[in-house]
């Protein structure tokens, strides 16, 4: 209800023509844009990524309304020189899902469009547990689902329900990550191998290595088990960023400065420790766009697409400030 309230708000706003007005006064000089998966058939997925139809359109609003799509490093070296001559535009992509190549990448050439892949080392090595995959795969093939650590059973055998589903058990994972190892024992009585699934969906290392010769492509760090990095202790924190680090410089032999905090689980503490083991950026899911010409390099927002509650209004809305100016009227209210 909701993110339907905001979507109707969204869309009185844009056929009003006002998104200009927005943009000029809370659009930030740029916006750092985040990816997952680019489906060709974002409903046999359960609407999980962003539709490759959601994709194109919002490169060509980008370039329309005149941002210019930069690689990160440009657009932090465009923000430093205090740049206010245009309002720049970062792509980026986490997780290194095959159809990031298969799919995004014609559409990313045909816009001549940078961008950033940030890739953790088991989807690679396909160890990851990538309880997402899943967790998706469970319920789109299931019209009953039970989830033994939550003590639930799910009826889901439609589009909508099954959506409430996933949902739900997410935003359990979510609030404890933990939570995670107590899915193993669902997907194995359901016969499900996030090992195959990591095969199907994910870049391999060879795959990898072309997409990093790309000239539009830039390859960043995403720890080594995509782990929630502020749920760890220090020294296995540091691992996690050390190694995923030494592994893809050693895999494509190039620098890799960049880094995606796992599920934005980030502090001060994964602040100084991105820092310590050579990264020189690092971005979170904070919604947010930049508007500092110093802003603070290794806790960068970002603004996340996904069709699931995108549509085209609702991105050029929130590209155009909408959002941002909805969250500071409600930081005034609630201080009143």
């Amino acid at each position: 209800m909701k993110q339907l309230l905001k979507n109707t708000l969204f869309y009185g706003i844009g056929s009003a023509g006002l998104f200009p007005v927005f943009r000029r006064i809370f659009a930030g000089r740029a916006a750092i844009v985040m990816f997952h998966e680019i489906q060709r058939d974002c409903r046999s997925e359960l609407m999980t990524g962003t539709s490759a139809e959601l994709f194109d359109y919002s490169l060509s609003w980008l370039q329309r309304e005149g941002w210019a799509i930069v690689s990160l490093e440009e657009c932090l070296a465009q923000l430093a020189k205090n740049d206010r001559s245009r309002r720049y535009a970062v792509l980026t992509f986490d997780d290194g899902y095959r159809d990031n190549v298969s799919v995004a990448l014609p559409i990313l050439e045909r816009h001549n469009a940078p961008f950033m892949v940030y890739v953790p080392t088991a989807a690679l090595t396909r160890t990851l547990q990538s309880w997402w995959l899943g967790l998706r795969e469970l319920i789109r093939s299931r019209d009953d689902v039970t989830i033994d650590a939550m003590g639930l059973r799910f009826r889901c055998p439609d589009f909508r329900s099954k959506q409430f589903a996933l949902r739900k058990v997410d935003q359990w994972v979510h609030h404890d990550f933990k939570r995670v190892a107590a899915l193993a024992t669902t997907f194995n009585k359901a016969g499900i191998s996030t090992s195959a699934l990591n095969d199907r969906y994910f870049l391999d290392a060879r795959a990898l290595q072309g997409l990093s010769r790309h000239p539009l492509a830039s390859i960043g760090g995403h720890t080594t088990s995509h782990a929630a990095l502020a749920t760890l202790d220090a020294a296995s924190a540091r691992d996690e960023l050390a190694d995923n680090r030494n592994y893809l410089e050693n895999l494509l032999q190039l620098s890799v400065r960049h880094l995606a905090y796992p599920y934005g689980a980030y502090g001060l503490r994964e602040e100084h420790l991105a820092n310590e083991v050579g990264y020189v950026s690092a971005v979170t899911t904070r919604h947010s766009q930049l508007s500092d010409h110093q802003p603070n390099q290794f806790a960068l927002p970002r603004i996340g697409v996904c069709s699931s509650f995108d549509s085209e209004t609702s991105f050029a809305a929130r590209m155009s400030g909408v959002q941002s100016a909805m969250l500071k009227l409600g930081a005034c209210l609630g201080r009143e």
